[in-house]
């Protein structure tokens, strides 16, 4: 899928050998690139479009839960199906307090009030596009990886490239040649922003917590 917008490593095998999951892909040269090329192939990604948000299986990855029941509605489709359950584990885990879910419904309140009345158009996302997840070939190329894809907003992905860095001005300007971004962008940051700090705080614990209250604190 993502593949057919991007380039990406060739899938040679996979399978299963006593129960353990095995992926063999092809060799890539890494090297150095342009990264105003790099958003240029990110915003192809984002112009796959289809008409509803989610994708065909649910998943588990790294313990957290992949709900990708297909909605015709982002906001049932964000709060229910990626952040409450998030929430959700992270107050089994002990990692959630009244301050917390005060906050959290008031930026869900405000999420549902501003996208009933504007429109989004369900994107093909990368899923986890951070600094990690992507690399140039030798040839100067850009390479998505490790991806975690479904159709949602793009703005979710922009939001993963804010929030631990190393995305730089070229990468903006690249995407925003290809497929400019909505004005007023800065102020829903933080909406997606949570989402992978709410990841964040379920896998690695409370050091990720001041992070996701300084969200939170806003609302």
């Amino acid at each position: 899928m993502l593949g057919q917008a991007a380039n990406t490593p060739q899938v040679i095998a996979s399978g299963e050998i006593n129960g353990d999951g095995y992926l063999i892909q092809n060799w890539v040269d890494v090297g150095q690139g342009s990264q105003y090329e790099l958003g240029k192939m990110v915003a192809n990604v984002h112009q796959q479009h289809t008409p509803k948000f989610g994708l065909d299986h649910d998943f588990t990855a790294g313990k957290l839960p992949k709900i990708n029941t297909w909605q015709t509605d982002w906001r049932v489709f964000y709060i229910n199906q990626r952040l409450k359950p998030l929430v959700k584990l992270a107050a089994q885990n002990g990692r959630w307090n009244d301050w917390r879910e005060k906050h959290f419904q008031a930026l869900c309140e405000q999420f549902n009030q501003y996208y009933a009345d504007h429109s989004v158009q369900p994107s093909l996302l990368h899923g986890d596009l951070w600094a990690g997840n992507f690399m140039f070939e030798a040839s100067g190329k850009p390479m998505l990886i490790d991806p975690d894809v479904f159709y949602g907003d793009r703005e979710l992905d922009i939001a993963m490239t804010t929030v631990f860095g190393g995305f730089y001005k070229d990468f903006y300007d690249g995407y925003n040649a290809v497929y400019p971004l909505k004005p007023g962008l800065d102020q829903r940051l933080p909406w997606y922003q949570l989402n992978y700090l709410l990841a964040h705080l379920n896998l690695f614990g409370e050091t990720y917590g001041p992070m996701v209250d300084q969200i939170l604190t806003q609302y």
